[in-house]
C-alpha cells in the first residue's frame, strides 16, 4: 500500500506507478497472482499518469473528490499484445474519490467485471472501451460527474447510477441508469438503453480519508432516497466521520482469531492488500460495523469454513473484498443475517458495496452459494459472484470448481444495483425474499456443462434460470436484465428461460434480453414461456416489458 503525497516529486510517484503497474499488467500472469496494491493519494495536485493493472485499487484521500487533483490520466486499457485488444479480462481493479484532468481530453476506463469507478470528477470525457475498440464487458459508474461524453461505444453492457454525466453516446446490449443527470431517455430495446429517473435507495460507499489535521478518518455516507446525482455534488457528502482509532488495520500474518477478538472488542475492520486465509469465520455482530478493504484484499476460507457472517442488525458496511472460495466445500461465502431473520432495517440497512466472489481461477475452489442474504432492506450495491471459466490449471471444470448458486435472496425489501453472476451451476440468482427490487442484472450461464441430462432444473424444464424468482413471491420489480449463453462444452445444450417468475401482477420485469454468443447453444425463451429462441450471429432478444 503506498501513500503518496503532493510535496514528493512527480518523477518518484510515477516510478511507483510504474514499477506496479509492470507487475500487474500481464493477463497470462497477473490475473491469478497473489500480487494485491492500493495507490493513495492524499490531498493535492499531482501530474501523473496511472496505469491501473490487476487487484489495484487507485483512491484519493480527501474528503470529496476535488480535494485530490490528478494532471494525467487514470488509465484501463486492452494493455496486453496477449489480449489481442480485448478488454474482456480486464477484471479487478478501481478509482475512487478523485478529480482527473485528462491529458488529452478523454481517460479511459476500458474494464470488464469488478472494476468500480467511484466518486470520481471527470474534467472531460470518459471513454469505457479499449483505444482499439474492441470487446469489453463492464461496467459500474457510481458517484461520479463526466463533464464531458461518456462514451461505451464497444462495452457489451453498463451501469450508471447516481452521477451527472455531459452527455452519454453507445449502446449494444444493456445500458442502464438511475439517478443519473444527463442520461439517454428511456428506448430499450433500440437503442438498448434503461434509464430511471432516481434510484429508491442507495447510500455512497464507505471512505478512507485525511483530515484537515493530518489525522486519518472513514466517512459514512447516508442513506439516500429517490436519489439523482453524486452525493457529493452540493458541497460534500452527506454523513458521519469515525476514526482510526476505532478501527483494527488488518495486515499480512492476521488470522481469523485476530480479527474476530478485534471485532468482538468493538473495533471496525480495515483490511489491507494481501490475501488471507481464515480457519474460521469472522461474525460481525456490531451493529453500524465498518468492514472497508482496499487493494482487493482477498479472504479465503479454509476446511471449509464460511469466510464471514453479519448479523441481522443495523446497519453493517462491507466495501471492497474480494472472497475466494477455498478447496475445501463452504456452505457460503458470506452470508448477512439468520435464517428467519424478520427486523425492519429500513432507517440503516446493511450495504455490501464493490464485494466480489470467487470459485475457481485461482485455486480450485468450492462453496455451494456464495452470497445469502437474510436480513432484510440489504443493499447489494456493485457485486460480482463469479464461478471461474478459465483460470490457473487445475482449477477450472464442471466437477472442480463447483458452486450451485451466486445469489441468494431471503430477506424482505432488498435492493440489488448492480448484480453480475456467472457461470454457476444451478441458479444463477434465486429471490425468495418479498419486494426486492433489482436494477441491472448481468448474467453469463456455465460454460462447461456437460450434457443436457446434468443440467436439468425439474421433469421437463431443460436447464436452470439465471435469475429465478421464488413461487410464493407477490412483489418484485427489475430493471435492465441480461443473460448470455455460451454452451461451449456441448453446444447441443439449452435451457428453457433466462428468467423464471411467478405469473402475478406484482412481479414485473422491464427491459430483459437473452443472447447465445458464438451461438454455442440456445435459451428458448427470454422469461417463463415469453420470447423467441436465442438465434445464431450474437442476436439478442429482447422482451420491453412482464407481464
Amino acid at each position: 500500500m503506498h501513500v503518496f503525497d503532493p510535496s514528493m516529486p512527480a518523477a518518484t510517484i510515477q516510478a511507483q506507478l510504474d514499477k506496479d503497474f509492470n507487475a500487474q499488467k500481464d493477463t497470462q500472469t497477473a490475473q491469478f497472482s497473489e500480487g494485491r496494491v492500493a495507490h493513495l493519494f492524499k490531498p493535492g495536485t499531482y501530474g501523473v499518469h496511472d496505469n491501473v493493472g490487476y487487484y489495484t485499487s487507485v483512491a484519493g484521500l480527501g474528503k470529496n473528490p476535488d480535494d485530490v487533483q490528478i494532471n494525467g490520466d487514470i488509465t484501463v486499457d486492452a494493455f496486453n499484445d496477449s489480449d489481442q485488444g480485448s478488454a474482456l479480462q480486464n477484471f479487478w481493479r478501481s478509482a475512487e474519490n478523485m478529480a482527473v484532468t485528462p491529458s488529452s481530453g478523454n481517460d479511459r476506463w476500458a474494464v470488464s467485471q469488478a472494476a468500480p469507478f467511484r466518486r470520481m470528477d471527470i474534467k472531460g470525457g470518459l471513454q469505457l472501451f479499449p483505444a482499439s475498440y474492441g470487446y469489453a464487458s463492464g461496467g459500474y459508474i457510481a458517484d461520479t460527474r463526466v463533464s464531458g461524453q461518456a462514451a461505451s461505444i464497444s462495452q457489451q453492457q453498463w451501469y450508471t447510477r447516481d452521477s451527472a454525466l455531459g452527455s452519454w453516446d453507445g449502446g449494444v446490449w444493456n445500458m442502464v441508469f438511475s439517478g443519473t443527470t444527463g442520461a439517454p431517455a428511456n428506448t430499450f430495446p433500440s437503442p438498448p438503453e434503461t434509464t430511471l429517473d432516481t434510484t429508491p435507495v442507495s447510500r455512497d460507499v464507505p471512505y478512507l480519508y485525511v483530515d484537515d489535521s493530518g489525522n486519518y478518518q472513514v466517512f459514512r455516507s447516508a442513506l439516500r432516497t429517490n436519489a439523482s446525482g453524486p452525493s457529493w455534488a452540493n458541497g460534500g457528502t452527506p454523513g458521519d466521520s469515525v476514526p482510526m482509532t476505532q478501527f483494527y488495520v488488518v495486515k499480512s500474518g492476521d488470522t481469523a482469531d485476530t480479527i474476530n477478538n478485534a471485532l468482538s472488542s468493538g473495533c471496525n475492520l480495515f483490511f489491507t492488500p494481501g490475501t488471507y486465509h481464515l480457519d474460521k469465520t469472522l461474525n460481525v455482530t456490531r451493529p453500524d460495523t465498518v468492514v472497508l478493504g482496499v487493494g482487493y484484499p482477498t479472504l479465503v476460507p479454509d476446511n471449509g469454513v464460511d469466510a464471514m457472517h453479519v448479523a441481522d442488525v443495523d446497519g453493517v458496511r462491507v466495501k471492497g473484498l474480494l472472497f475466494d472460495a477455498g478447496t475445501a466445500n463452504s456452505k457460503s461465502l458470506l452470508t448477512v443475517g439468520d435464517e428467519g431473520a424478520s427486523a425492519d432495517h429500513s432507517k440503516d440497512p446493511t450495504t455490501l458495496q464493490d464485494v466480489f466472489f470467487r470459485v475457481g481461477g485461482q485455486i480450485a475452489g468450492k462453496a455451494t452459494t456464495s452470497l445469502v442474504v437474510n436480513s432484510n432492506n440489504t443493499i447489494i450495491d456493485h457485486v460480482w459472484a463469479w464461478r471461474a471459466d478459465h483460470g490457473n490449471p487445475g482449477t477450472v471444470g464442471w466437477t472442480t470448481n463447483t458452486a450451485d448458486t451466486g445469489v441468494l435472496v431471503n430477506g424482505d425489501n432488498v435492493e440489488a444495483t448492480g448484480l453480475f453472476v456467472e457461470h454457476y451451476q444451478k441458479f444463477q440468482v434465486v429471490w425468495n425474499g418479498q419486494g426486492g427490487k433489482t436494477i441491472f442484472f448481468q448474467n453469463e450461464m456455465p460454460y462447461d456443462v456437460p450434457d443436457q441430462a446434468s443440467w436439468n432444473s425439474a421433469p421437463g424444464v431443460t436447464g436452470y434460470a439465471a435469475y429465478k424468482v421464488g413461487p410464493d413471491v407477490t412483489s418484485h420489480e427489475a430493471w435492465g436484465l441480461g443473460s448470455y449463453c455460451f454452451f461451449d462444452t456441448n453446444p447441443a445444450v439449452a435451457s428453457a428461460h433466462a428468467f423464471e417468475v411467478p405469473q402475478n401482477a406484482g412481479v414485473k420485469l422491464h427491459s430483459l434480453l437473452t443472447v447465445s454468443l458464438n451461438y454455442r447453444g440456445t435459451i428458448t425463451h427470454v422469461v417463463n414461456d415469453t420470447g423467441d429462441v436465442t438465434p445464431s450471429g450474437t442476436t439478442p432478444v429482447n422482451v420491453t416489458s412482464y407481464p
